[in-house]
C-alpha cells in the first residue's frame, strides 16, 4: 500500500478522533457556562450549546478535510512521521483557537450581561420625591 494513503488514513482517524473528543469535552462543560450567560435560561442555554457543537464540527472536520493533501509524497516512516505531526499539529492549533474564541465571545456576553445586572437596581425606588421643595408634597411656593 502507499504510503501516502497510509498517512491520510492515520491522519483522519486522528484529527476526527480529537474533534469528537473535543466537541464532547467543551459541550459537556460549557453548559454552565453558557447557562450564566443566559441568565440561568437552561432550555436556551442547552439549544446554544448544541449549535455551537454543530459548528464547531462543521468548521473543524471542514479543515481537516481541507488540510488532507499532503505536498510531498511519503515514501518512507520517517516522512510518514514527519507529515502526521505537522498535520495533526495545525489541527490541534486550530482546534485551540477555536475554542479561545468561543470563550472570548462568551465572556464579553457574559461581562455584558454582568454588567447590565449591576446597573438595575433590584427593586423600583419607592418613596422618592426628588429635590427639596420639590414634588407633589412640597409646600408651595412663597409668591403663588
Amino acid at each position: 500500500m502507499d504510503l501516502n494513503v497510509v498517512a491520510y488514513v492515520i491522519y483522519l482517524l486522528i484529527s476526527v478522533a480529537l474533534t469528537v473528543w473535543v466537541a464532547r469535552t467543551l459541550s459537556r462543560n460549557g453548559k454552565v457556562f453558557l447557562a450564566d450567560v443566559l441568565h440561568g435560561n437552561e432550555k436556551l442555554a442547552e439549544a446554544v450549546n448544541h449549535l455551537l457543537v454543530v459548528g464547531f464540527y462543521l468548521v473543524n472536520l471542514g479543515f481537516v478535510t481541507l488540510y488532507l493533501k499532503n505536498a510531498d509524497s511519503v515514501t518512507d516512516a520517517r516522512q510518514l512521521f514527519e507529515a502526521l505531526s505537522t498535520k495533526v499539529g495545525v489541527v490541534l492549533l486550530v482546534l485551540g483557537g477555536m475554542h479561545l474564541g468561543n470563550v472570548y465571545v462568551l465572556n464579553k456576553i457574559r461581562r455584558r450581561g454582568l454588567m447590565e445586572r449591576e446597573q438595575t437596581p433590584p427593586v423600583p425606588p419607592q418613596g422618592w420625591t426628588g429635590p427639596a421643595n420639590q414634588g407633589p408634597w412640597a409646600a408651595p411656593a412663597a409668591g403663588k
